[in-house]
């Protein structure tokens, strides 16, 4: 199996780095609880939907896979989904 990280993920994580040394940065600078915790949760949101595309793109290579080795994909979106739900 081929694992997908493409551009556009990669791209989001160096996003998601820069917030995290923003979240830092504030800290540091002592800004005010709810603006650091608010940026924090835009970190969180970030990271979440990281997951969610990389996830889907490789369920989609498996599932494409699978089928042209005459596998049943079942079990391939029931680890999706678990995987999914275990980084919530």
């Amino acid at each position: 199996m081929h694992v997908l990280y493409n551009d556009e993920i990669k791209n989001r994580l160096k996003r998601v780095e820069g917030q995290i040394r923003g979240v830092l940065r504030m800290m540091e600078e002592d800004k005010h609880c709810k603006d650091v915790v608010s940026q924090m949760s835009a970190v969180r949101s970030a990271v979440d939907k990281a997951i969610a595309h990389v996830v889907a793109l490789n369920l989609e290579q498996c599932v494409i896979e699978a089928q042209s080795d005459g596998k049943d994909t079942k079990n391939l979106v029931k680890e999706a989904v678990e995987l999914l739900v275990k980084s919530k």
